[in-house]
């Protein structure tokens, strides 16, 4: 429709262009003739005079001619249809007012092309009626080939249309079948050319990355229902005890005061152990590090915050803090989070009688936290799975915990730009190191940067 209404409208200004010009041109041709056959009829009137110049009879079609006698008369041929009454115009030109005058007449009733050119005291007319076939001859001509344009302009427009739009057709064809069978492993061909090509990329990236995320659903559900296998068993086996000693009223002489306290104790260790893993597949489950808006914060007050959080939930682990004021920009509740997870990883591990160091630094254009124990450090084997989901090393398995902190720490630290590696730290542990990209803030007062002890 477009392309259609694009050609009528060029036909149609085309053909306004071409009539105008071929009227003028049209015009221009009989104006010169008129003024060649008046000065021809004006040279006679002048060598034998107006009155007595002679005038054929009309022959039926062809010029007309029409003599203006000085006393405002008219002489006219023999048989000549009538012409148009001598003007005001054309009676100062027979006057003297002017040597020609050209006049056309448009209506119905007088369409003549009239010249006017004084001649012998008076003034002599040759007219021609004014034919608009050949006009109408080529406007119909016009409107011929522009409805044929019009008409092979939609066909190839629809044509083209519809070849361009066929890559987008299967494209919806295939988008529909993917919804409606969630079927995500077929991509979509890559064809078409330009924009088209693009938008079938991008279908196809975005695919890709539904089905990472797929994948990532079904092995988050498939290690959340390993990791809660072994406590839900524990509870239940434990539980189940106690109910069926109750019931036999045996539960005192059974469970002396010193296993029942241990019993229960157990009991509670492990409440707590599937709070904590619930909560920490909660939080990885988010897939990004919450609703939190990100803000500049001084990193420093975060891990002063953090090392507090885990000296309550800790108090036999001793922690020695080592920072300096450095401006990061991120969101203040992950980050916290994710230094108490190093915190408290750094504690299962450090002996009593040695401190969690914690260290924070400005170092160039980047912000480093280190976090390093006295234990026995990690082994290189497991050193390139430290950050994985539910991965827990072979002499971890004794200790509490769900082998998600460190995957926290992970997801954490890639939100903010930042990087988290391990190493072996000086006292023989292990050294959780991560770099932020810091944010340069002018000092507000000298000394701002002083370290905390």
């Amino acid at each position: 429709m477009i392309a259609a209404t694009a050609i009528a409208a060029s036909v149609f200004m085309a053909f306004q262009v071409a009539s105008e010009l071929l009227d003028w041109e049209l015009r221009a041709t009989a104006e010169d003739q008129l003024r060649a056959d008046s000065r021809v009829l004006a040279a006679n009137a002048e060598r034998v005079g107006l009155a007595r110049v002679e005038l054929p009879p009309y022959p039926g079609s062809g010029r007309l001619v029409r003599v203006v006698l000085p006393d405002g008369s008219i002489r006219t041929p023999v048989g000549q249809p009538a012409l148009p009454p001598v003007s005001e115009n054309a009676v100062r030109v027979a006057q003297g007012g002017s040597a020609d005058l050209v006049e056309s007449g448009d209506s119905d009733e007088d369409g003549y092309l009239v010249y006017t050119l004084r001649a012998g005291g008076g003034a002599v007319q040759v007219a021609r009626a004014a034919d608009d076939a050949p006009i109408n001859r080529f406007g119909l001509g016009m409107l011929l080939i522009g409805l044929l344009c019009v008409v092979c302009g939609a066909l190839v427009g629809r044509a083209v249309a519809r070849t361009g739009l066929a890559p987008i057709d299967r494209l919806t064809a295939a988008t529909v079948r993917v919804a409606r069978t969630r079927d995500l492993d077929a991509d979509i061909p890559d064809e078409g050319g330009g924009e088209i090509r693009q938008l079938i990329r991008s279908i196809n990236d975005m695919l890709a990355a539904l089905r990472d995320s797929r994948q990532a659903q079904r092995l988050l559900a498939e290690d959340a229902a390993h990791e809660l296998k072994t406590p839900l068993t524990s509870l239940r086996l434990n539980i189940e005890l106690l109910v069926r000693l109750d019931r036999r009223g045996t539960l005192d002489s059974a469970l002396p005061s010193e296993s029942r306290t241990r019993l229960l104790n157990d009991l509670g260790a492990q409440v707590v152990e599937l709070s904590t893993l619930a909560a920490e597949l909660t939080d990885l489950a988010r897939g990004d590090v919450g609703d939190e808006s990100t803000e500049l914060l001084d990193l420093a007050d975060v891990v002063v915050a953090a090392a507090a959080q885990a000296g309550s939930r800790a108090p036999d682990v001793e922690i020695a803090l080592d920072v300096t004021s450095v401006w990061v920009s991120g969101r203040p509740a992950a980050l916290q989070r994710a230094v108490l997870n190093l915190i408290d990883n750094a504690g299962k591990w450090s002996p009593a009688d040695q401190p969690v160091q914690v260290r924070l630094r400005a170092q160039g254009a980047s912000a480093v936290l280190e976090v390093d124990d006295a234990g026995p450090g990690i082994d290189a084997a497991d050193v390139p799975r430290v950050f994985d989901r539910f991965y827990r090393a072979d002499s971890a398995r004794a200790l509490p915990g769900s082998g998600l902190g460190l995957s926290i720490v992970q997801r954490v630290v890639d939100a903010h730009g930042g990087r988290a590696t391990v190493g072996r730290s000086s006292r023989g542990g292990a050294l959780l190191r991560v770099d932020l990209p810091a944010v340069p803030i002018a000092r507000l007062t000298a000394g701002e940067d002083t370290a905390v002890r």
